[in-house]
């Protein structure tokens, strides 16, 4: 059984968590999931609804997985020292660091993507990339795998990024298994983005 942590913080973006919670939720026997945040309680959502943290991170407690979304919240928690240091601390203990979207920001802002590739959102990508240095940024790639680390591209890329994750977490049958149980047709190739401009390649 491996704990993921839905990293919750103010104005984060909905399907950047639910996307792939929805995807691990497939397999209870072998994924326990868990809300986050600063403090325990509603965490209000970019779109509009709460989602209740059930965890503080000074609970002491140690993930295996991390799922940290993006959003407009992103741009208010970036420089959160607190935040910061307990993603950086609990990247090191765990299996494996994800991130959706502008989350990529989070990661490389704590430290975690010194000196590795790693993609974000495409309409966000400058943004990101100017505000950050030591990691190689990909504007082509549905998502980037370095190592135990993935970072996928804008909201709905979270979902083929949580599917490669089961992948490698429980084989190819079963992120087959997840990606029909949830009727979404699954982009299994990372380098395949249709949402890169022509010309992209890196």
């Amino acid at each position: 059984m491996r704990t993921l942590a839905a990293v919750l913080f103010p104005d984060f973006e909905m399907l950047d968590i639910y996307g792939p919670l929805e995807m691990f939720s497939f397999f209870r026997d072998d994924f326990e999931i868990r809300t986050v945040a600063l403090e325990k309680g509603p965490v209000k959502s970019s779109g509009g609804p709460s989602t209740l943290a059930e965890d503080a991170m000074d609970d002491g407690r140690q993930y295996d997985i991390l799922l940290v979304p993006g959003g407009r919240g992103t741009r208010n928690i970036h420089d959160d020292a607190t935040f910061l240091n307990w993603l950086k601390s609990q990247s090191e203990g765990a299996e494996y660091t994800t991130s959706v979207c502008t989350g990529s920001l989070l990661l490389a802002k704590a430290g975690i993507l010194e000196d590795r590739r790693a993609t974000t959102n495409k309409l966000a990508f400058d943004w990101v990339a100017d505000q950050t240095s030591g990691v190689d940024w990909q504007r082509h790639a549905r998502w980037v795998q370095d190592g135990s680390i993935y970072t996928s591209s804008g909201v709905s890329a979270g979902m083929d990024m949580a599917l490669a994750v089961i992948e490698d977490c429980l084989g190819p049958k079963a992120a087959a298994d997840a990606a029909n149980y949830a009727e979404y047709v699954r982009n299994p190739d990372p380098n395949n983005d249709p949402f890169a401009a022509p010309g992209d390649k890196t």
